[in-house]
């Protein structure tokens, strides 16, 4: 039986482009022929504004069909699943009530633990290749539970003055979660919103590489117009336009992400 690899999506630092990278990484290893599963852990419901209509997405936010009421009653998650449009490719949706979350998981009892355990047998069947958890730009004890319930971190990080911003920050969060959640490497960082005329992505680039044992993508997201008029349309860009230079820079880093992934797992 295969293996299924969590990865979740994190940065404190808001606008770093983690929906987006989610999204369209889920989209581009289902299109590689991965059987995919995204988790939709912020309350802004982007990541699942990228596969379905606003309408939808508010009726399933207000409904029983979300994290927020699985996490609540602490149910396995294999229920809240639904299909997106494409093939090999499911959802389980948010609620805009995950702003709440954080104050009632506090009374629970092993409260880092509560998503691992409502993923666990969805984990354990297999079905999936990948699990891709989109985390909310905060730290605290509900990003701690999704780190906990992950394999692997991506970190997407803006080529931007402020990009670089509370990363610090970051690092020593997961350090601290690292104590308790076995196994939890950081499978890379990505460099997003990349402008290659602004010398900040030079100097992004050369601070990151840099930083020690920490892995940076060689595929980069540059600034697309065509990401917007997907994202308008509810529509990952790796099938919205195929042909434009962020789909093809997405497919390239899930090829890369899939890749340095599974020889990650071999050590």
């Amino acid at each position: 039986m295969k293996k299924t690899m969590t990865i979740c999506f994190t940065n404190n630092k808001g606008g770093s482009g983690k929906s987006t990278t989610c999204s369209n990484l889920g989209a581009a290893m289902a299109r590689a022929g991965k059987k995919v599963l995204m988790i939709d852990g912020d309350m802004q419901l982007n990541l699942s504004l990228s596969f379905f209509s606003e309408d939808w997405v508010l009726e399933m936010a207000a409904g029983e069909k979300n994290l927020y009421h699985a996490i609540g009653k602490q149910q396995d998650l294999t229920d809240f699943i639904v299909h997106t449009p494409y093939e090999g490719l499911d959802l389980i949706p948010s609620s805009t009530l995950m702003s709440s979350i954080e104050y009632e998981l506090f009374t629970k009892w092993q409260r880092e633990f509560i998503l691992k355990k409502c993923l666990l047998k969805v984990k354990d069947s297999g079905v999936y290749d990948y699990i891709l958890i989109d985390a909310p730009p905060t730290l605290g004890g509900w990003v701690m539970n999704i780190l906990c319930a992950s394999d692997r971190v991506i970190i997407p990080v803006e080529a931007s003055p402020w990009g670089m911003f509370g990363l610090a920050n970051m690092f020593e969060f997961l350090n601290q979660v690292k104590q308790i959640a076995e196994g939890l490497e950081v499978l890379g960082i990505v460099v997003t919103k990349v402008d290659t005329r602004k010398n900040y992505f030079k100097q992004t680039m050369e601070t990151l590489r840099e930083m020690e044992d920490i892995y940076v993508f060689e595929s980069c997201i540059r600034v697309d117009s065509a990401i917007e008029w997907a994202q308008d349309n509810s529509i990952p860009v790796v099938e919205y336009k195929k042909s434009s230079r962020s789909a093809k820079e997405y497919t390239a880093l899930a090829e890369e992400v899939m890749e340095h992934g599974s020889r990650e797992s071999k050590h």
